[in-house]
């Protein structure tokens, strides 16, 4: 399976509404490694490196979030696989 990596920024209504804790937990679900984070202007940004089915997977995931939580857009941007990270973390 191909290692990916890529780069979100997700809009809407997603600071305040447990969004990061929610992608954390997508993430290790499927194994994904890397970060997640809120924007000073009220977006969130995550990186996801795993095998690309899986990280579909958890995007798809990420299009719904939480239960209070509504997204408008994801912003995907592909990048070359570096293999950083040893987890997922949430980073503040």
């Amino acid at each position: 399976m191909a290692k990916i990596r890529v780069h979100l920024y997700i809009e809407g209504k997603v600071q305040g509404v447990w969004y990061r804790a929610f992608t954390r937990d997508v993430a290790t679900k499927y194994g994904i490694r890397g970060w997640v984070r809120n924007l000073p202007d009220g977006r969130v940004e995550a990186v996801f490196e795993g095998d690309e089915s899986d990280i579909e997977k958890a995007i798809a995931e990420c299009y719904k979030g939480p239960p209070a939580a509504v997204v408008t857009n994801i912003d995907i941007k592909k990048e070359p696989f570096k293999g950083e990270f040893n987890g997922f973390e949430i980073r503040y």
